[in-house]
């Protein structure tokens, strides 16, 4: 295997796990990034340095690549508009840009099932669903505009698909894990009414969504020019889910409960106060946490199956169990990012 492929992101969470999923199966890496990541070293994956905001930075890293896997993101919870739409639109658009001037024929875009969440249960949704015209969420509202400008650029020329992966987790997340163990160790974590079914993304499944994305995709391919949601494919209870990831991870269950509309009160009140009050690092709360926390969320992964030939490549009850090995033999929770 002589392609190489650009995987922004590759220092991170998802992004080092399709980066590393690449790897093993030949394909030859280049990774953009402000600084330089000496695991990534030795993988033998190719550094190069520069910003996703600086269009000329993104266009030397993409020209001689056959193809591009577009990972990196500003994920959370809490920041400025500008702080998400210039890593999460801009940053894009010079990849879409990049792209078409160097004449790379195909290009996946990692998206997010937030882009198209509607504030209530959504149950065996599938890619039919369309964007809401409201967005209580900076990353979802971001995401969207990134994932329909992608889908948008697709041609004969150059090849897009973007993947929805839902909550992704596992070994060295930086982002879910930590939040709630972090907050189930303070005595600050709550039950959100009784929990409604969740399918999450192991972070293996995710990887390698990518990689068959990577490898169906083409012009003129079923998958070009589409979304797709990924997940693990088995919904469960929210809060059985949870307290499970925690015993994972040596934390205690989380047992107490707030109404739904109590948590959602709250998230209107703590995002009023750190706006007003500039308040340090993330809300405890927020409308749209609240929300998520208080609804079903599950989707149909047919079309998945179907145009990438996507199944799980780890089952819920397997992730959990490498989770807790990991955790056992040293892996440590990284403080959640901002």
């Amino acid at each position: 295997m002589n392609q190489r492929v650009l995987v922004t992101g590759a220092g991170g969470f998802l992004g080092g796990a399709v980066a590393r999923l690449l790897v093993e199966h030949g394909y030859r890496v280049r990774h953009l990034s402000r600084r330089r990541y000496p695991a990534l070293d030795t993988l033998g994956i190719e550094q190069a340095t520069g910003s996703l905001e600086n269009p000329q930075a993104v266009r030397r890293a993409v020209a001689g690549c056959d193809a591009v896997c577009h990972v990196a993101a500003k994920a959370g919870i809490w920041g400025s508009l500008g702080d998400y739409w210039r890593p999460n639109v801009l940053g894009t658009r010079h990849v879409l840009s990049a792209c078409r001037a160097e004449g790379i024929p195909r290009l996946v875009v990692t998206s997010s099932p937030s882009v198209v969440f509607h504030h209530g249960d959504q149950q065996g949704i599938d890619e039919s669903t369309p964007y809401p015209n409201h967005y209580e969420s900076l990353y979802s509202r971001t995401k969207a505009v990134a994932e329909r400008e992608a889908l948008a650029t697709n041609s004969p020329r150059l090849a897009v698909c973007a993947l929805r992966p839902h909550l992704i987790w596992g070994p060295g997340d930086p982002h879910l894990l930590p939040r709630l163990a972090a907050r189930a160790r303070a005595g600050r974590l709550r039950r959100v009414g009784p929990g409604g079914l969740v399918d999450t993304t192991c972070v293996e499944n995710a990887a390698h969504a990518h990689l068959l994305a990577l490898q169906r995709l083409a012009p003129g391919a079923p998958c070009a020019g589409k979304a797709y949601f990924i997940a693990n494919g088995q919904p469960t209870n929210l809060w059985e889910l949870v307290n499970r990831l925690l015993a994972a991870v040596g934390e205690q269950p989380v047992t107490k409960t707030i109404s739904p509309k109590l948590a959602y009160a709250a998230g209107v009140a703590a995002e009023l106060a750190w706006s007003c009050l500039r308040l340090p690092g993330e809300p405890p709360m927020t409308r749209f946490v609240a929300r998520e926390l208080a609804t079903a969320h599950w989707f149909n992964l047919a079309a998945a199956q179907t145009d990438l030939g996507y199944q799980p490549v780890l089952p819920l009850d397997t992730a959990i169990a490498r989770l807790a090995r990991w955790h056992t033999e040293g892996g440590k929770m990284p403080g959640p990012q901002k």
